[in-house]
């Protein structure tokens, strides 16, 4: 059974940083890609940043590219998003996902997903 377990979320100041982990289990990790994506309260979710396997690739969204980088560590079956510079319109609930295969930032093609984590951006 695939698991994904985030964390890392929090309270910060427009401006501040934050880092959030996503642990898998239940898959083997390397020939899948992970995504995050975020909900903002009264909003669709919309997608955010991914990793291809290997962690060579990555997309983001046009909203948070110079500000958040996606990473992975394959042996702890774990991927990372470094958000900085944060504004307040980044505050939302940050959810990983995985697929196997390529990167695309179509949630629907993602089968699994975590539970989410709370992410508050004060002006």
């Amino acid at each position: 059974q695939v698991q994904l377990v985030e964390s890392g979320g929090g309270l910060v100041q427009a401006g501040g940083s934050l880092r959030l982990s996503c642990a898998a289990s239940g898959l083997t990790f390397r020939p899948y890609a992970m995504g995050w994506f975020r909900q903002a309260p009264g909003k669709g979710r919309e997608f955010v940043a991914a990793i291809n396997g290997s962690g060579g690739t990555t997309i983001q969204a046009n909203s948070v590219k110079g500000r958040f980088t996606m990473s992975r560590d394959n042996y702890k079956n774990t991927v990372y998003l470094q958000m900085n510079s944060l504004k307040p319109e980044d505050t939302a609930v940050y959810y990983c996902a995985v697929k196997r295969g390529g990167v695309v930032s179509y949630e629907n093609l993602y089968p699994y997903w975590g539970q989410g984590t709370q992410v508050t951006v004060s002006s």
